[in-house]
């Protein structure tokens, strides 16, 4: 099958954090001041960061549960959603946007990546200015009551406080086509309506961990959606539109992909190929 790009659709983004993030990192050990759950840091830097894989891995499974597709595929200790075949790949809003493994030979490349988010540096001179428990952090700590004998058991976690900003964020999705129709681009650009929905159902949970006990709510903010396509790739981009918020984003879905289709060179779908 020779699959090629006929072009990418970038997703340019600011993640704040509404309440304190907590993304782990590995474990404190039995250093003195050690924490028992703390943050990934950048090892260059010492801030803490989103880690792409996080941030696509927590969509892909909310978007799992809301079309509730099985879990039928184990990756170390956690299961995932992968089609069985080609006939359910082709319309299934989780394989064909998030991938497939590659021992799927079924399976185009995938669809859409995620990178990894840096603290802004507004947020990181802020957070440095501020008298916090570490660098750049929080140490919340909370208690497990023993339902027996009443004791308390605290534990502390170390989160990045709420109100911190991540960013420049990028999504980069790529719109396929194939000899033979095997890959449809219209419904490449319909399905980036999921990445949309996948960013919403990440504003309504949350990210990291701990999230319900407080931690890791977020939204997107300063979105800008650009199109590169066809033999301009290289000299220029189109933004298709920007927005204060994800919200704003999804109330101009419908133009959002109608700007797609035509920075593409595709037709108007009239009606077909909407977001599953």
């Amino acid at each position: 099958m020779n699959v090629h790009a006929m072009g990418r659709v970038f997703i340019q983004f600011s993640l704040r954090a509404v309440t304190g993030l907590h993304i782990g990192g590995r474990g404190g050990g039995i250093e003195i001041g050690g924490v028992d759950n703390p943050v990934i840091r950048d090892p260059l830097t010492n801030q803490p960061f989103v880690p792409g894989s996080s941030l696509k891995g927590k969509m892909r499974a909310l978007t799992e549960k809301h079309h509730a597709l099985p879990l039928n595929w184990r990756i170390n200790k956690s299961w995932i959603h992968v089609c069985e075949d080609a006939s359910s790949y082709r319309s299934c809003p989780v394989c064909r946007v998030f991938g497939t493994p590659g021992e799927k030979d079924f399976g185009t490349p995938t669809r859409v990546l995620v990178r990894d988010l840096a603290l802004t540096s507004d947020s990181a001179r802020q957070l440095d200015g501020l008298s916090l428990d570490r660098p750049y952090t929080e140490i919340k700590t909370e208690v497990a009551i023993d339902r027996v004998t009443s004791a308390a058991n605290p534990r502390s976690l170390e989160r990045i406080p709420a109100g911190a900003v991540f960013g420049p964020g990028e999504i980069v999705y790529t719109v396929y086509d194939a000899e033979g129709g095997s890959c449809d681009p219209a419904q490449d650009v319909a399905m980036l309506g999921v990445v949309f929905q996948a960013m919403q159902l990440l504003e309504h949970d949350y990210l990291g961990g701990s999230g319900s006990r407080g931690s890791g709510k977020v939204a997107f903010q300063g979105i800008e959606v650009q199109v590169r396509a066809g033999g301009d790739y290289f000299r220029t981009s189109k933004s298709v539109g920007t927005f204060a918020t994800l919200g704003d984003l999804m109330a101009k879905e419908g133009d959002v992909l109608a700007g797609v289709r035509a920075a593409l060179g595709l037709p108007g779908d009239g009606g077909a190929g909407r977001t599953p």
